[in-house]
């Protein structure tokens, strides 16, 4: 019996009204007599790409669309539509044309008929290029792709692709080891699969986007580099709690500064300079990890304010032990550098969990 939908194509998108149109009505040109739904999974775009979505599919029942309310990032978005899917094969594509949708029936072609899990579309093997990349962007690209070899087979030649078609089997052996994290959802798949994935790449030209703005900016390049830290260690370190700490060390040095300060050059009493010390940190902190290690969940308006307000007073136990371990140690004869860093590492244990379950999980 034939499905009713034979192929997926998931498409995440942000800011990509103007191009849905258009890439629909290529994508039907392409596809011929293959049953094909293509789902817009949207993170809530303020130029209106979800209602544009839904207008398509008001005209062809091939057009589907999945808005996410305060959730952002593209690997995710792929997750959540290739599980909205229940075709038998799923295609992942971007939304700014810059992808070959006349590739889309060959890669299904191969697919279906080869002993394969996944084909990728590649810029990288005879025949496929990449011109269209900016001279920085080709750097970042390439160096991106051989801190991928940590993590997938070198046989890959392009891990970086976006545009790739893979069994729903396939994807359903690898769907609870994904990470989510960032853009890179191919290598995410790859690094995840309990067995070597069996893959072809099949050569197309990597196109000029058609309207919209690239979305790689630094946040993406610290995304990267939380997958493939949690493809390295996250089977024994959350990898939240790894940038959480990373960030810290920026608090470390506010904390250290501000008691040296407060304590050494203005005469503060040591536990009142470590009193302040102690809140200016947590705010720095608190205002770099909404931007950063918790970008997905982030705050703004008046759910920053409510969020750091909710911020420190979870870690109201941390900061008092902090202060209280620190005061004891100084007490007892310790340097007021010692004793300072020794609260700070109490307090950092505190921060991470109870914010994970009191700041910004609450917002989701």
């Amino acid at each position: 019996m034939t499905p009713s939908v034979q192929l997926s194509i998931v498409v995440p998108t942000f800011n990509e009204a103007a191009n849905l149109s258009v890439l629909v009505e290529r994508i039907g040109v392409a596809m011929g007599d293959v049953n094909w739904e293509v789902i817009f999974v949207d993170d809530d775009s303020p130029d209106g790409t979800a209602a544009e979505a839904r207008r398509l599919g008001r005209e062809n029942g091939r057009v589907r669309c999945l808005q996410r309310i305060d959730r952002r990032g593209l690997s995710s978005a792929c997750i959540e539509g290739m599980l909205a899917s229940s075709a038998p094969c799923i295609a992942v594509m971007d939304a700014d044309l810059q992808h070959d949708e006349r590739l889309l029936p060959t890669m299904y072609d191969t697919l279906t008929n080869e002993d394969l899990d996944v084909v990728v579309g590649s810029r990288h093997v005879a025949g496929g290029d990449a011109e269209a990349f900016s001279d920085d962007r080709a750097r970042k690209s390439e160096l991106a792709t051989r801190l991928s070899r940590m993590v997938v087979p070198e046989e890959l030649l392009d891990p970086m692709s976006g545009f790739f078609m893979i069994r729903r089997e396939a994807f359903e052996a690898c769907m609870r080891n994904l990470s989510g994290i960032g853009f890179k959802i191919l290598m995410d798949l790859f690094a995840s699969a309990p067995q070597p994935l069996r893959f072809r790449e099949l050569p197309y030209s990597f196109g000029e986007r058609h309207a919209g703005e690239s979305k790689l900016d630094n946040q993406a390049i610290w995304d990267y580099g939380m997958l493939l830290l949690d493809k390295l260690v996250g089977r024994w370190v959350p990898v939240r709690f790894v940038a959480f700490i990373a960030v810290g060390g920026i608090g470390v040095f506010v904390h250290m500064a501000m008691l040296a300060g407060l304590y050494q050059a203005l005469d503060y009493g040591f536990v009142t300079a470590q009193v302040w010390a102690t809140l200016v940190a947590m705010t720095v902190n608190f205002v770099i990890n909404n931007l950063i290690t918790y970008r997905d969940l982030q705050l703004k308006g008046w759910d920053w304010l409510k969020g750091w307000i909710s911020f420190v007073l979870a870690c109201s136990v941390g900061a008092v032990a902090n202060v209280g371990v620190a005061g004891y140690l100084f007490a007892g004869d310790t340097g007021w550098f010692l004793a300072g860093l020794a609260g700070i590492v109490v307090g950092a244990v505190w921060n991470y969990a109870i914010t994970q379950l009191y700041t910004w999980r609450a917002a989701s």
